[in-house]
């Protein structure tokens, strides 16, 4: 009887031990989790920030062709290798002589626009001017499935494959001539705000990243604020993204519900780790992505040692644009300027 009650025992300490580190891995301080499980253990492991640390991202410029001439830069079509696929941009260099050490240069990652619609030489074309004409390398990608860029559109919060295309960007302006590679920075809008902070939480010597009006950091933030954007075409529910997106959410539900698995995806568990700057901008009146978005990301970087700032405009909607357009272009100029230069 006694040896019984010992067994017995002894299994519900085991319960009780497993269920205790369960709830504390779920509840765990959102930037201290960084937990490094196996790859075959977990299914979508290549979502998660482990992964993305894990791999390596290695990738060139193709050939530079002419696009256009402007008094303090030209501009350039291109391409560059993201994982077997050819993945197109438009690339900005400083007119004048190069730089011994190169130019500072920025990885300019696109928001949502429905990828059939995506052209290169369309959409932002105000902003990369801006950038431009102040002396730094611009390399606008059109992500994978956009334009005429190889692959399917992955989507920018539950897969892997945009916050790839941005690295391996990040690695072809590293190994090209003309790019200093010590100093190339980060700049996303929108959905990119997501990508391009799963980006850094997988390279965390980035120096500098700016996101203007970005959504999707902790990923419980998706479900408390949404995104109200009518321009959105969601995929055909028989195509493999959808597919995935579906297995993803049987497996491991909504991230609102607490299963651990979200705190590898989500990179706000990794800001501890991060080495270099960043920069917010959001307007207060934007009406697809709630200004909550950037002030929560604020909150939580207040608890570390990242330099940082959250600049809020009173108007501009979604892509501050008017009044207060400019201004934000020269603060996120002033922050390249700082960390870049």
């Amino acid at each position: 009887m006694k040896t019984w009650i010992t067994v017995a025992s002894i299994i519900f300490m085991v319960i009780i031990l497993g269920f205790t580190l369960f709830t504390s891995l779920a509840n765990t301080n959102l930037t201290k989790v960084n937990t490094k499980p196996s790859p075959a253990s977990l299914p979508f492991y290549d979502i998660t920030v482990p992964y993305l640390r894990s791999r390596g991202y290695k990738s060139n410029l193709a050939q530079l062709h002419l696009q256009s001439e402007f008094p303090s830069y030209f501009s350039f079509l291109t391409s560059y290798n993201s994982d077997g696929l050819k993945i197109n941009g438009l690339l900005t260099k400083p007119a004048g002589e190069t730089p011994k050490e190169g130019w500072p240069a920025i990885v300019f990652v696109h928001g949502y626009i429905p990828p059939n619609q995506y052209q290169t030489l369309e959409r932002y074309p105000d902003y990369i001017d801006y950038l431009a004409r102040n002396g730094l390398v611009v390399f606008k990608i059109d992500l994978r499935g956009h334009g005429n860029s190889e692959g399917q559109p992955g989507g920018g919060y539950y897969s892997s494959d945009y916050v790839i295309d941005t690295l391996n960007a990040y690695s072809a302006l590293e190994s090209s001539n003309f790019v200093n590679p010590k100093k190339i920075g980060l700049w996303g809008h929108s959905m990119a705000g997501n990508v391009v902070m799963r980006a850094f939480a997988a390279k965390p010597d980035i120096p500098a990243v700016v996101i203007w009006s970005g959504a999707g950091y902790t990923y419980t933030d998706l479900s408390q604020y949404g995104i109200s954007d009518s321009s959105y075409r969601p995929q055909p529910s028989d195509t493999e993204r959808q597919r995935k997106r579906q297995q993803l959410s049987q497996i491991y539900g909504d991230p609102k519900d607490g299963n651990p698995f979200w705190n590898l995806v989500a990179p706000t568990n990794y800001l501890n780790d991060l080495k270099g700057a960043v920069q917010l901008n959001h307007a207060v009146d934007d009406e697809i992505v709630n200004i909550e978005y950037s002030r929560n990301l604020n909150k939580l970087l207040d608890s570390t040692k990242v330099p940082h700032e959250l600049f809020e405009y009173p108007s501009g909607g979604h892509n501050i644009k008017g009044d207060y357009f400019n201004q934000a272009l020269q603060n996120t100029v002033n922050f390249y300027n700082k960390y870049l230069k």
